[in-house]
């Protein structure tokens, strides 16, 4: 299947098969996973076997599995890259979100391919391009405004995905090489350092302290909740969820909050539909304050906000529970706004650090006009808790009723069914029709006697049919098509039951279309640009044979092909510490007696031993993270997971 005009897709992340499966259960109409090798998550890989059986059950809903295929490629890792393809494609896999561009002038199978996030879709032109030569479907960078989306929808006939939820990457994705210049653990190759979490200075360019110590790269966690409607009519199809490393927690809870979100809007707006079967029924209250984030942001998506970083603490410290009111030796007491329960996990922040607390134990003691009054027993002791003093706010960020609530059966999905039982010569018939549209009829051997109590009978039929427990389907009608009331036995009809329900599930899986990769458009498409610097990440041969086919003339390599010896834009990214303390031209632009004064000179950002200058374009309004790769690096072989002789991509220069 390939998503329409008129279809809306929630997709979900998913660490292992397991959370895949809670998360179609849950309400995705997708799931994207990794498989053995090559994903941009190198510690969320899963075999074949594994990604085949969720393939199976996604299926049976109508629900898609993408594997993540989107680091680029070193050319010793091409040959294992196209065996890993040809098995996913063998597994059932509808599509392989890729970055690497050398995928495309290879022997693959008609395997559907998605532009990943890091291939850096911002203009109209690049995701027309892309388009045009065989993607169906493409993940839009996240620093989009809705405004931007619009205008790439209507020049751009492939279906727009884009990130909705979860956990932000400072740079635009494709773009960061600071962990690999500074560690030689590249993002591109799906093994980030995460230097953005990491505290800072900041100093302009006169040597004088901005900011000391924060976590000026660390952004807020991604939220779009309110403007689901605003993308949708922007051209948005496939609405993303961030998350291959999070528990199974955070995919059921998010991807709840946000099936509620987008049937709400389902209800009203008729002109479109879910992509895939069935209605979800959620046993839970969502609530997206309850697992990991940093804080909300929608980040661009309505331009330039204020407050997008979380500059303090890139830890989750939960959500506002109560007030001390009372230390003891061993104990504390807190008035708090919500229940507590043995094993919480609270914090607070004390001299601009985050300090956890365990609760041993957590007895309520009473009620007052202010809230609930408990009396905490913290595994800490309490003289080892620095800062804790009466008055004090105190978070939770691990509330164990809440993860007990999503350790159980939390979700059900059901597809609606339409059962008819008819006789025929020697027995009966069920024929089953579902909400699809796809139909199987199944048989039972019988012996057909008069019912002696025909209303009895009839309702008997009907609550046998009827009883589909825990299959995925939910009878929407039984209709009984018998030319007088028969005795069935109880122990036949349900037989036939479960026989037609085993037999219909096998009729949606071969039923199942999924669709051959779009071809590319003729005559060849071209690239719109026709030089590309390291930035394009042209890490092989097929890479560098794609786009000159494509009509680009000088081709540079990629940053991890180690020949970038001096600095270099290490980060580039929309975020900019300019605008964050009120230091950009822009601002200053009709202030009396400033305008004018304020020029976007470099400043400087320090981390432990490392220094990077930051320079600011400021008619894109970007900001640029530069620096060097460290000696020892640089003079390392360019990283491959397989050792490539006698030849290695090094060799290769910039030309034309």
């Amino acid at each position: 299947m390939t998503l329409l005009a008129h279809q809306l897709e929630l997709l979900s992340p998913a660490k292992t098969a397991e959370i895949g499966r809670e998360a179609i259960l849950h309400g995705a109409d997708a799931v994207y996973i990794g498989g053995p090798a090559f994903g941009a998550r190198h510690n969320a890989s899963n075999s074949i076997e594994e990604i085949s059986s969720l393939v199976e059950f996604a299926h049976r809903y109508r629900s898609r599995i993408f594997v993540t295929l989107n680091t680029i490629l070193h050319d010793a890792e091409l040959d294992a890259a196209r065996k890993q393809i040809w098995q996913l494609y063998e597994a059932g896999v509808d599509a392989l979100i890729v970055q690497d561009m050398g995928l495309l002038e290879m022997d693959l199978p008609p395997i559907q391919l998605h532009a990943s996030t890091q291939c850096d879709i911002r203009t109209m032109e690049k995701a027309k391009f892309l388009g045009d030569v065989g993607f169906s479907q493409l993940v839009l960078a996240r620093e989009l405004t809705i405004e931007q989306i619009k205008k790439i929808h209507a020049d751009v006939d492939t279906p727009l995905e884009y990130f909705i939820h979860g956990a932000l990457c400072v740079a635009y994705s494709g773009q960061c090489y600071i962990s690999h210049a500074d560690t030689g653990r590249s993002a591109n190759r799906g093994d980030c350092s995460q230097a953005c979490r990491l505290p800072y200075t900041l100093s302009d360019n006169k040597g004088r302290v901005v900011a000391y110590e924060k976590h000026l790269l660390s952004m807020k966690d991604n939220d779009q909740s309110r403007n689901l409607e605003a993308l949708i009519d922007a051209g948005i199809r496939s609405f993303k969820i961030e998350g291959r490393y999070k528990d199974m927690g955070y995919v059921k809870n998010i991807t709840a909050h946000y099936r509620l979100l987008l049937d709400e809007i389902l209800e009203r707006r008729t002109e479109f539909t879910r992509a895939a079967s069935g209605d979800t029924s959620i046993l839970f209250t969502p609530d997206i304050d309850k697992n990991f984030h940093r804080g909300h942001t929608d980040y661009f998506a309505n331009g330039r906000q204020d407050e997008i970083g979380a500059f303090d603490s890139p830890k989750y410290v939960g959500v506002e529970l109560g007030t001390i009111t009372r230390l003891a030796t061993d104990h504390f007491d807190m008035v708090t706004n919500a229940a507590m329960s043995n094993g919480d996990g609270l914090n607070y922040m004390h001299k601009r650090e985050t300090f956890g607390i365990q609760a041993n134990t957590a007895k309520k003691i009473g009620d007052n006009e202010e809230g609930q009054l408990w009396r905490v027993y913290p595994n800490e002791a309490i003289s080892a808790l620095p800062g804790l003093r009466i008055g004090l706010s105190v978070n939770r960020n691990g509330d164990r009723q809440w993860e007990s609530t999503l350790n159980k059966k939390s979700a059900d999905r059901k597809v609606g069914l339409h059962l008819t039982l008819s006789e025929q010569s020697g027995g009966l018939r069920l024929d089953l029709c579902d909400e699809d549209g796809y139909l199987s009829s199944t048989e039972a051997a019988l012996a057909l006697q008069p019912a002696q109590n025909a209303d009895q009978a009839d309702a008997g039929l009907r609550a046998s049919l009827g009883k589909l427990g825990n299959t995925m389907f939910r009878a929407d009608s039984v209709t009984l098509k018998l030319s007088q009331p028969w005795f069935v036995p109880s122990a036949v009809i349900n037989a036939l039951r479960r026989d037609a329900i085993a037999a219909h599930e096998a009729v949606r899986l071969a039923a199942w279309d999924r669709p051959m990769r779009k071809a590319a458009a003729e005559p060849l498409a071209l690239y719109p640009d026709t030089q590309l610097s390291y930035l394009a990440n042209v890490y092989n041969e097929k890479a560098r044979a794609f786009y000159t086919k494509h009509g680009v003339q000088l081709i540079a390599a990629a940053y991890e092909s180690h020949e970038e010896a001096g600095e270099v834009p290490l980060m580039i990214t929309k975020h900019c510490l300019r605008f964050s303390f009120n230091l950009c031209p822009k601002q200053a632009k009709g202030v009396q007696g400033v305008q004018g004064q304020v020029k976007a000179e470099p400043m400087t950002l320090v981390s432990g031993d490392e220094t990077y200058t930051l320079r600011f374009d400021c008619k894109p309004c970007e900001m640029h993270v530069v620096g060097a790769m460290k000696p020892g690096i640089l003079k390392s072989a360019p990283p491959s997971n397989i050792p490539y002789s006698p030849l290695t991509f090094h060799r290769q220069r910039p030309r034309a």
